[in-house]
This record gives structure tokens, sequence and C-alpha cells, in this order.
């Protein structure tokens, strides 16, 4: 779950921290007191699109911190992108944003944010204020179905993908084919003259460094034995021979000059050896400019075939194999051809029953997830609600199966039912995503969910409702809940103040967490406005009782 968040120089917010807790998360504040900032936050150390416009004004940089303790359970998955709680079960998110890029961390280890958004999917979910309108995509609805019944429906659905790649191979392969004959006969001709380009040319591994060096060699030829030829004159031994002389017709006067005359024994018998072993190379070299043409010519030839079928001998053999592949395929058209029409069919066929049996399993679960939702949809005050999921085939395969799926809904008697977006309202939309969320509970193993503003178009009993279902799902995950209705917020385990402040002329966002007094304070201001009498407070107070024995209640019994 997520045990903190730290936020530093962020547009109004100059530093926030907070410690959150199990249960329900509860954040309150003004309109406009930077609510959407927080949420805001949050995004942008999961990886969402940051612009230096965020960074707040006068700072240099803008930083925000996310630490997560992570359960046993988690950790597996974790490894599997090669990341790794601490000794603790802590993991450390952390993004620093400044104008010209941003960094991404985990356990202080830079990131990709592609690789941070697939650890950060593992443990957080955030149901942003407008993601019920997902539910207008049809798309989302099998979506949806295939989380709530994973654990079959994921290896149908891999194997269904699996079939489906190898089908849309063999489908390329006979549109390739064609019935183009002559254009069958130009492309084997020409795949002829390439594999005899390449079996004539005969490249050997580390033929290509070989004659490299021997071309530089060869090309330097006159400038090699200049500078041997300066070099000969130059290690001529007189001089040191004569120092030699020199030091032996002194050294018998003091001994202590014997080292400094067999030093110039040795190298006056080095010189020697070294104006020997120029001589005997300059002997045995000469400026061959046919062998330097025989070189250059064989070079060509090299580095034109790896332009063309790769720069190494193992990819021109490849690219050899390919060909004579292809060319085998090409001469036997017929045998190929029905060959491929062949496996094509027997794909096909493993692929209907793959598809077939993922549908029948959906098919299965639906009627499950249908009832789950449909009963919390009657429990967040849909009274007389009818909610089904329909199928239809799609008329060709996809990597997902040949289903086509969506909800329908009937909200008043008598109706029927119809495509869930034709018929609920925004409000309506919400709390049909609330309840798929709490049907989705027990198989959502993602630890923490964020709901922005949960309750958009809601009020009075519905709100009520709202509230009882996220105290359903904080029993099992940690839930985090911004929201302007006192119904919600007085259900929370931990309560939040967002509050906006003016000083030194510059505008500030604050957080604090609220005690169960202040709780009871911010209920009234929720309920009363900008005057708070004692009536309202009272009211508070028995909200903030009616609530905690609802809370107990719900969860003890696991729904409403």
């Amino acid at each position: 779950m997520l045990l903190e968040l730290h936020v530093r120089n962020l547009a109004l917010i100059e530093q926030a921290d907070m410690e959150f807790g199990d249960g329900l998360n509860i954040l309150t504040g003004e309109t406009g007191a930077g609510k959407s900032i927080l949420i805001g936050s949050v995004n942008l150390a999961l990886g969402q699109k940051a612009s230096k416009d965020m960074i707040r004004s006068g700072a240099q940089s803008a930083y925000v911190e996310l630490i997560f303790s992570v359960e046993e359970e988690k950790r597996a998955a974790l490894a599997a992108l090669e990341v790794y709680p601490d000794e603790n079960g802590l993991l450390i998110i952390s993004r620093k944003l400044q104008a010209s890029r941003s960094v991404s961390r985990i356990n202080d280890e830079t990131v990709t944010m592609a690789r941070l958004r697939a650890v950060t999917a593992l443990l957080i979910d955030i149901h942003g204020q407008h993601e019920h309108q997902s539910l207008l995509r049809v798309s989302k609805h099998l979506e949806i179905l295939d989380a709530y019944d994973k654990n079959p429906i994921s290896p149908l659905k891999e194997e269904t993908a699996g079939l489906f790649s190898r089908y849309q191979t063999l489908k390329g392969k006979l549109a390739e084919i064609g019935t183009d004959q002559e254009g069958r006969k130009r492309e084997a001709d020409f795949l002829r003259f390439e594999i005899e380009e390449i079996e004539n040319a005969a490249i050997k591994e580390g033929e290509e460094e070989e004659l490299s060096g021997r071309y530089r060699k060869l090309s330097n030829g006159r400038r090699i034995l200049e500078s041997l030829s300066a070099a000969y004159e130059a290690t001529d031994s007189d001089g040191v021979g004569q120092a030699l002389r020199r030091v032996g017709e002194v050294v018998e006067y003091d001994a202590d000059l014997t080292p400094i005359r067999d030093q110039l024994y040795d190298a006056e018998a080095l010189l020697a050896d070294v104006r020997h072993a120029i001589g005997q190379y300059m002997d045995q070299t000469e400026v061959d400019e046919e062998e330097l043409a025989q070189v250059e010519q064989r070079l060509d030839v090299i580095h034109a075939l790896q332009a063309k079928y790769g720069n190494s001998v193992a990819r021109m053999e490849k690219a050899l194999e390919e060909k004579r592949a292809r060319l085998h395929e090409l001469e036997h058209f017929d045998e190929y051809r029905e060959r491929t029409e062949r496996e094509l069919a027997n794909i096909t066929a493993r692929l209907e029953v793959a598809c077939q049996k993922l549908s029948e399993e959906r098919k299965a679960a639906a009627k499950g997830l249908t009832e789950r939702i449909r009963v919390g949809l009657k429990e967040l005050n849909f009274q007389d609600v009818r909610f089904s999921m329909e199928f239809r085939r799609l008329s060709s395969y996809t990597a997902g199966g040949f289903d086509e799926a969506e909800f329908l809904i009937s909200t008043n008697p008598g109706e029927p039912e119809r495509p869930l977006g034709t018929v609920a309202s925004g409000g309506e939309l919400s709390r049909v995503m609330l309840a798929i969320k709490t049907a989705l509970a027990d198989s959502d193993d993602i630890p923490t969910l964020i709901f922005d503003e949960i309750d958009t178009g809601i009020s009075g009993r519905t709100a009520q409702k709202v509230s009882e279902q996220l105290a359903v799902i904080s029993r099992s995950h940690q839930v985090i809940c911004i929201t302007h209705l006192p119904q919600i917020a007085s259900m929370a385990d931990c309560h939040f103040e967002i509050a906006k402040s003016v000083s030194s002329g510059k505008t500030t966002t604050g957080i604090r967490q609220l005690s169960e007094e202040e709780i009871v304070t911010e209920l009234a201001r929720l309920l009363g406005g900008a005057e708070i009498t004692d009536a309202v407070i009272g009211n508070a107070r028995e909200m903030r009782r009616l609530a905690t024995v609802a809370r107990t209640r719900v969860r003890e019994e696991g729904r409403l």
C-alpha cells in the first residue's frame, strides 16, 4: 500500500507530506484548494507526461516521492521486472521535474517511463474524475470481464493470441504467393543471381579484418620504408661506443662507475640488435603494387556484399540460407502453396476452437460479474435495475478472440435493457463504475485505489450508499478518495484537509491530517457551508457516529 506522499515545489504546493493509513483515506477541501494538484502529483510520479509549467513559480525544480509497503505476494511480480523492495519491504518511487528534463527513480535507480509505468501498474490504480466515461467504449466492457475472471481467461487469451499470430503469418504468406507467375519467375532468377554471388565470393570468417590490415600495410609501404630508413640511421651505435670507451678508461679508478659501464655495454648491444632487425625488415620489404590492387579489389567485393547481405559472415550465411529456402519455395510453388493452405486450415480450426473455449468461459463469467454488478447497483440506490452482458461474434478473428461484448442496463421497470452508453447519465455511469470496482475487488490484486471525486452527479441517500460501497472496497484495498460530500467523508479511517493560504504575496496549498474533533468540524463545513452553527456541529457529530457504525457493519458483513 501507499505509505507516504512527499511533494516539493509543484504548482501551488511548496511542501506537502502525507502519511496514509489502511482502509479509507479521505481528502476534502474548498473548491480550488488544490485537490486536483495532489492527484496530479501522484500521476506525475507514476509517469504521466509532465510540463515545466508545473514547477512552482520561483523554484528550479519540482519533486514528488511515493513510498510503498510491498506485500510478499507482490514481490515475485516486481522481481520479474527486476525491481526489489528493501529489507523492510519498502519501495520508493520518485520523480524530479526540471525545466529541461525530468528524472524518475525506483529505489534510487533511474528508470525509463515505460518501466516505471509497468511497475506502478502493479501497485496503484487511479480512478479519475472522468474515467467512468470509458464505459462508453464497448471494448472496455470486455476488458472488465477479462479482469474479473482473469485466472481461467488469461491462459486462454494467451493461447488464442499465439494461434492468431500464426494465423496472420500464414495468411500473409498466401497473400504473397498470389497468382503472378511471371513475377515469381523474375524473383527466382534474381534469387539465383544473389545466391551465386554469395557462393562465388566464398568469404571466410576473419578475412575482411585480415585483408584490411594487409591493405593498410601495402598502401603505406613507401612511408614505412622512409620512416625505417631514418630510424636505421638514428640507431648508429657510434655515440654509445665512444661513451663506452671513455668510461672504460676511468673505471679502474672508481669502482662505482662499473654499473654505468655495464649499462653502456647493454645499450650498445641493444642498439645493434634493433639496427639489425630494421635492416632485415627493409631488405625483405618492397612496395608490391600488384598485390595492393588485388587486396583492394577483394575488399571491394567483401564490402559490397556486406552492404547487401549483412556486415558479418554469419549474417551473409543466414541471408544465403533464407534465399535458398525462398528459391526452393518458388521452384516448388504448387507444393508450397498446398502445404501453406493445409497449415492455414489447421491453424484456423485450432483458432476457432480456442476462440470458442474463450467465448464460453467469458459467457459463464459474465453471469457472475453482471449479477455482482447488479447487486452493487441496487445497493447504490438503483432500485429496479437489471444488468446483463450481450455477446456478438466479430466478422473476423482477433488476438483476443472473436467476441464483442457490451453491458446492457435497465433502470426502470418495464423498460428493456439497452446499451449502457445510451441509457446512463454521467452520475449513473459513475455509480456503475464504482459497482464494477466493487465487483472486481476480490480479483483485483492492486493494493491501492484512488478515486478522484467519485461523487460526481450524486447526493443524498445515493451518496450514503456510495460511501458504504467505498467502505466495502476498503476491506481488501487501501482506498484514497477525494470528495465534496459529507456522507462519503464521514466514512474516513484517515481524513486529510487540503487548504489554500496566502503568505507574503504567495499562494500556497497545504495538507494536514485531521484529528477526530477536526473531522467533525470539517464535516460541519461540508454540511453547512460558510456559517457553522452548533446545530450543524451536532449534525456532523451524529453523521460521524452513524458512519462509524455503518463502516464497522459493512466491513464485518462484506456487503451493504
